[in-house]
């Protein structure tokens, strides 16, 4: 294996490597003028016919250095598959088969067709009937096809393995051997990828014969054009600094965020919606003519931000990502140079920033060994730095309509209000700023804060809920007691609004898993309320309230309304200050609901109720069921004080057979006054231990 690095003696354009003239017009057209390293270093050999072993960071101009030299040797009147080019994606399928057809654009008969799986089948049948001269496809689908023996080989006599490195980490290598085993063996391999593992080399060593390696050296292992930043997450919530940052980025035009999740890409891009940016999810689970649309609806430029998962950006080349944000940080190093890749791709400069929490600064320090380039660390901006920019921007606005527009209408209009209204222009002019505006005021309100008191809050609100409510029982050891009886309260009313702050109802709850920390961060995130301003916050079953500052105007109120929490719309609306019945249903005599007619001393008790005809099981000393057998010696009665036993307490007219006799009152756990019950302490009074069982009683 014989291994080239680009010299001196490189050719400087695309006409001294050889290629026919339909490409160089090709080229021409599209705007290209010199090879990279490594398209001047690959076309060369790949045009002799040479197996070759390619390898470059990502956005090197790759596919024009095998897509070029490969057109200029197929035959478009034959109408069959002459070359293969293998990819780890259907996005990197779909990007090198656009590559190959922009570079085909005047050889007359060219035919390419992509193949992956997500799409129709018998599409791909019929399309493959029709003979295309390139292949480009992911190798489950290419197996899939030679199975069935639809994609028919005879002319195949080139193979590309984009991304080899890729399919590796995918798992996809042991299809990639199955599928060069069943391909002719007069065959013209080319193999490119980022790294060269061993596992790589194997598969190079089995399947290339004699290759010619090429490296493209760097000093580092992401795009020199790239600057990279990173921001300390801290205080300010992740999506408040991303919109921050969105909006004060100089150069700015279009964005892929990446998340690690699916589910995170649908989140994020609701609520980047939700704040007016136009974006737009793109991860595994949506139909492949979606994720198609969705590339292409950025490509035009009707979207600007893309919020994705590592393997669904792959392959995605759009000139006008301006900026990759890693709004979570990757799972490893590889997976942060492929991301950054998507943009500062041929040339172009870019812009990379990485969100890092203080627990991935360990994972920062790897990327930048791994990149061998320093990650530089950014300043959040502030509320000034956005009001200045808004106000910059509005005045270049103004600026560019007054350059390209007629406004003599306008004029003459402006002048009639001057003496119609009795208003200089200048006020008048004030005033349609304001109204241009309102949407997106000039002007940011509220000071700038890291939110230091989030975490106390947030503990507080906590600790409030988890702490039990009013007039409940706490969690201290239970004998065998009852509950007191507590009289029915079938509505309260709510505590009063704190002064300022007024209270609203919303259409989640316990019963949606919603705790208060949901709540806080939803109505701050989307209200743009900063989480000091949210007041009291009540849980109940089904909605919950909170309470909010009264100046709210109507457009954020209706934009909470519109927020979702756990996928329930919130409904802000206003609260009527009533709580629930927190009664249970009783128990109606025929059977249609649990309860029925307090006896004194607490518990239920109902005609044809529970009988005590059987004993219950004394517990053994110390706690636990006693064995079974022979009942002990030690029997409810032998404790009992005297003159007291259930049929004493049996209410009149009751003809049942007197209860078996139990402990008195004076004998069970008393209640304290501060609510709630506890075993009462010390020895009982007739020298036996406290019972220590759990049970309640029946009656």
């Amino acid at each position: 294996m014989e291994t080239q690095t680009p010299d001196s003696d490189t050719p400087t354009s695309f006409t001294d490597l050889g290629l026919p003239e339909p490409l160089l017009r090709a080229l021409g057209a599209i705007g290209y003028e010199n090879p990279s390293p490594i398209q001047a270093a690959c076309i060369p050999l790949l045009l002799e016919g040479k197996d070759m072993l390619g390898q470059a960071q990502t956005g090197t101009g790759k596919t024009a250095a095998f897509a070029l030299p490969l057109l200029a040797r197929i035959d478009p009147k034959l109408n069959k598959p002459q070359v293969l080019v293998l990819t780890p994606t259907r996005e990197l399928a779909i990007q090198v088969a656009e590559a190959f057809q922009k570079y085909a654009h005047f050889m007359p008969g060219f035919q390419i067709l992509p193949i992956y799986g997500g799409q129709s089948l018998g599409m791909q049948l019929k399309q493959l009937s029709r003979g295309p001269q390139v292949i480009v496809g992911t190798p489950g689908r290419v197996i899939d096809h030679l199975e069935r023996e639809s994609l028919n080989t005879d002319a195949l006599s080139m193979v590309v393995l984009d991304e080899a490195d890729e399919m590796l980490r995918m798992g996809f290598i042991d299809a990639v051997d199955q599928i060069l085993e069943a391909l002719p063996r007069e065959r013209q391999v080319a193999l490119f990828s980022a790294t060269m593992p061993e596992p790589i080399r194997r598969v190079a060593h089995r399947h290339l014969r004699d290759p010619q390696e090429v490296k493209i050296a760097s000093t580092t292992a992401t795009v020199p054009q790239i600057s990279q930043r990173y921001w300390q997450v801290s205080g300010t919530h992740k999506l408040d600094a991303l919109t921050r940052i969105l909006e004060a980025e100089e150069d700015f035009d279009a964005a892929i965020i990446f998340v690690r999740t699916k589910t995170s890409t649908v989140e994020l891009a609701d609520k980047l919606a939700a704040r007016g940016y136009s974006a737009a999810a793109l991860n595994g689970d949506l139909q492949q003519s979606l994720r198609e649309r969705t590339v292409e609806q950025l490509r035009a430029g009707n979207i600007d931000l893309i919020v994705a998962t590592d393997v669904a950006a792959r392959g995605i080349d759009v000139s006008r990502v301006s900026h990759v944000i890693n709004y979570d940080i990757p799972y490893d190093t590889e997976a942060y140079v492929h991301r950054i890749g998507r943009t500062g791709r041929a040339g172009r400069k870019g812009c990379a920033i990485l969100f890092v929490a203080p627990r991935e600064r360990r994972m920062l320090k790897l990327i930048e060994r791994a990149t061998r380039q320093p990650i530089a660390p950014m300043a959040l901006p502030t509320k000034a730095d956005l009001a200045n920019r808004r106000v910059a921007r509005f005045k270049q606005q103004v600026l560019d309509v007054v350059e390209a527009e007629e406004l003599g209408f306008f004029e003459s209009l402006i002048g009639q209000m001057e003496s119609e209204l009795e208003l200089d222009a200048g006020r008048i002019a004030a005033a349609l700023a304001w109204m241009a505006t309102k949407e997106r005021p000039l002007r940011v309100e509220g000071a700038d804060s890291e939110e230091s008191a989030r975490p106390a809050r947030e503990a507080r609100i906590e600790r409030e809920f988890s702490a039990p409510a009013r007039g409940g029982f706490e969690a201290t050891p239970r004998g065998d007691f009852e509950r007191a009886p507590r009289a029915p309260a079938p509505r309260a009313e709510r505590p009063g609004s704190t002064p300022g702050l007024v209270r609203y109802k919303v259409n989640v709850g316990r019963e949606q898993g919603v705790t208060p920390r949901d709540l806080v961060g939803a109505i701050a995130n989307e209200g743009n309320i900063e989480s000091r301003f949210i007041g009291r916050i009540d849980l109940f079953d089904d909605f919950s309230t909170v309470e909010l500052p009264a100046d709210l105007s109507a457009d954020k109120l209706e934009a909470l309304r519109r927020v979702r929490v756990r996928q329930v719309p919130l409904g802000l609306s206003p609260d009527d200050g009533t709580l629930p019945t927190r009664e249970k249903p009783a128990f109606r005599d025929g059977g249609n609901k649990f309860g029925g007619p307090r006896r004194e001393g607490g518990g239920f008790r109902k005609e044809g109720g529970f009988k005590r005809d059987s004993d219950f099981k004394p517990r053994r000393e110390g706690g636990g069921d006693g064995p079974r057998g022979p009942k002990p010696a030690s029997s409810w009665s032998d404790r009992k004080p005297a003159g007291s036993s259930w049929s004493d307490r049996k209410p009149a007219g009751d003809s049942r057979p007197a209860r078996r006799e139990g402990p008195s009152a004076s004998d069970r756990p008393q209640r304290r006054s501060e609510g709630g019950w506890s075993p009462a302490p010390g020895p009982r009074s007739d020298g036996n231990a406290p019972f220590k069982g759990k049970k309640f009683r029946k009656d």
